[in-house]
């Protein structure tokens, strides 16, 4: 039986990532939401809204003050997952894609997030396995979640 306690969990054959789905693992440690790192996302993306980068203008708005991009918190999920789950006893694993994303609130700046993951399936399919993961970020002092996606890795097991 996986230890779901001692993170991050080091699954090393299928059997293992078959035994845990369904479990929920988390959460992370908490991710600083700062303005510079918003910052360097808009320049790294080139989509500098005003919403995400001009604090003055973000603080008048209804919002009240600048906001993280929803990509942003998306593109956090290979670090707050390696927290939660590492594939170091495959050969290699890969991010696959999204099955389903969604921004369903906010991220201010100077906020706190953190990450929450469930096994969904873990599949043999050609050259590996396939494992579906609910991902649920959460910020602090909000009882709605800021990003829930469902994503997708392949793992090759170690020969």
């Amino acid at each position: 039986m996986i230890d779901t306690t001692a993170l991050p969990v080091r699954p090393t054959t299928a059997g293992d990532l078959t035994e845990l789905i369904g479990a929920e693992l988390g959460p992370t440690e908490w991710y600083d939401v700062t303005q510079e790192r918003v910052n360097a996302f808009a320049d790294a993306t080139d989509d500098h809204q005003w919403i995400h980068i001009d604090v003055e203008r973000a603080a008048a708005s209804p919002l009240g003050g600048t906001i993280a991009h929803g990509l942003f918190s998306l593109s956090l999920g290979p670090h707050l997952s390696s927290q939660l789950m590492a594939f170091d006893g495959f050969t290699h694993s890969l991010n696959y894609g999204y099955n389903k994303v969604r921004f369903p609130a906010p991220v201010p700046v100077g906020s706190r997030i953190r990450m929450r993951a469930t096994i969904i399936s873990a599949e043999e399919v050609g050259g590996g396995i396939q494992v579906t993961m609910s991902q649920v970020v959460e910020r602090d002092g909000s009882d709605k979640p800021v990003l829930v996606a469902e994503s997708l890795a392949r793992v090759v097991a170690a020969s």
